[in-house]
């Protein structure tokens, strides 16, 4: 028999040693090391730890004990990420956890940074090695608070378990299950990001439709300054006006055809910018 890493076991102590302790179930042996735990022990004291490999591969225990095992999910904080490996993260205890680039995003671009956190559990590798596993739809399906109707355009924040090009999937401080399609947000944001937005929709089963995007009146000023800036990069002209297509206007500038539409409005009354054969320029400043 084998003691299982990444578990919660209560064991004995079997002898002092100079180091720390052996300690003993019926499956097996593990050190506990006098930095793992926080008073002294006595032969045949029975103690609770949690167990996982050093940097050699041997069993060690600490009574540590973490909210993340391999039974149960918790947030973990990313401290390190290594291209090659992954993401590296804290669940308390003195070693850090790999979450392997096959559980991370395709692109770079949205993997977590330090300070993010991910939705994870224990698992083991192909060498029998402790690696952290973040959580999918389904396992948030299983874990996820219904929202209530009263809810609707109310402030929330959560952290990315998913994100796509279609959309972006969130578990929510108070947890609830969260999902920004692509026209509610800016960019792409990374997993384990923390994001705060609008509920704009609360569906039978009590998820969420999130908008990471503000109010209109807010965002008109924001919209016509990304215009401005496009318009800089571009020499001074855009090929869009208010009648062109509004897939062309998205996959540009990222945002809708009628946010385009108001803000270029306002470019225009304020004299900024004039349209011509349906392309945008920017006006030269005559003060």
């Amino acid at each position: 028999m084998h003691l299982p890493l990444g578990t919660i076991q209560n064991m004995r102590v079997l002898r002092v040693i100079e180091t720390g302790y052996v300690l003993e179930n019926s499956e097996g042996e593990a050190l506990l090391h006098h930095n793992e735990t926080n008073k002294e022990l006595a032969e045949n004291e029975e103690v609770k730890v949690f167990l996982y490999n050093d940097k050699k591969e041997n069993i060690v225990a600490t009574t540590i004990i973490p909210s993340v095992t391999i039974s149960t999910y918790d947030w973990a904080e990313v401290i390190e990420v290594v291209p090659k490996l992954g993401a590296f993260v804290n669940i308390g205890i003195a070693k850090e956890i790999l979450v392997s680039t096959d559980d991370l995003p395709k692109f770079r671009s949205i993997w977590p940074v330090p300070g993010d956190k991910l939705y994870v559990k224990l698992g083991l590798d192909y060498r029998n090695r402790l690696i952290a596993l973040p959580a999918n739809g389904s396992i948030i399906a299983e874990q996820y608070e219904g929202a209530s109707e009263d809810l609707l355009n109310k402030s929330v924040s959560g952290r990315v378990y998913f994100s796509s090009r279609e959309g972006t999937e969130i578990f929510t401080e108070e947890g609830y299950r969260g999902f920004i399609h692509h026209t509610e947000r800016k960019s792409e944001p990374r997993l384990g990001e923390l994001v705060t937005g609008r509920i704009i929709d609360v569906k039978e089963d009590g998820t969420i439709n999130v908008s990471l995007r503000p109010l209109k009146r807010e965002s008109i000023p924001m919209d016509a300054e990304d215009i401005i800036l496009h318009l800089e990069a571009n020499d001074g002209v855009i090929p869009f006006s208010d009648k062109s297509d509004p897939e062309d206007i998205r996959g540009t500038l990222n945002m809708s055809k009628a946010a385009f539409k108001r803000a270029l409005g306002r470019l225009m009354k304020e004299g900024k910018v004039e349209q011509r054969d349906g392309k945008t320029y920017l006006l030269k400043d005559k003060s």
